[in-house]
């Protein structure tokens, strides 16, 4: 494997492990709803521009560092970034070529699918209700998506990962 591969594979390592720091970024009780899943979006990004790089392996392994890591069930963040990103596979070419504004309907749908995912395995633990916070991630996630893509595209430009 020569050297640039794993130049890019670090990379990628680094900005999941770096994802990960944010996500678990301490919040005043009030505004800890406001801290999107950093860790989907990086793994969206990466699915999206180099698929055959970042798979469901990866969302899955993620995933159960993340379950560990936020003290979860063990498997619903994973199965909900596998379900994810399988579908970011399944279309990354046709999103690509969609524009910022057009790819944040994306992720929004995409943050979404995942935030009833994870409120439907809560439930199946202990009844809940519906709450404003369950929106709040998927509207900030959706917010920082430019964000997130234009530093990722720049990462990612900045001797060119293959």
């Amino acid at each position: 494997m020569p050297l640039n591969n794993y130049i890019g594979f670090f990379r990628i390592l680094l900005t999941l492990i770096l994802a990960m720091c944010l996500r678990i970024t301490p919040f005043p009780t009030d505004l800890a709803f406001l801290n999107p899943d950093w860790v989907l979006l990086v793994l969206v990004y990466w699915a999206l521009y180099l698929p055959e790089r970042v798979g469901i392996f990866h969302a899955w392994t993620f995933g159960l560092l993340t379950d560990v890591l936020l003290g979860r069930l063990l498997g619903q963040y994973a199965l909900a970034y596998s379900l994810i990103i399988y579908v970011c596979l399944k279309f990354h070419k046709r999103l690509r070529q969609f524009p910022l504004l057009q790819q944040g309907l994306f992720i929004f749908f995409c943050l979404l699918l995942s935030q009833l995912l994870l409120f439907f395995i809560k439930n199946l633990q202990h009844p809940a209700q519906l709450h404003a916070s369950f929106w709040l991630p998927v509207f900030t996630g959706t917010i920082s998506w430019p964000m997130v893509y234009g530093l990722l595209s720049f990462v990612s430009m900045f001797r060119r990962i293959k």
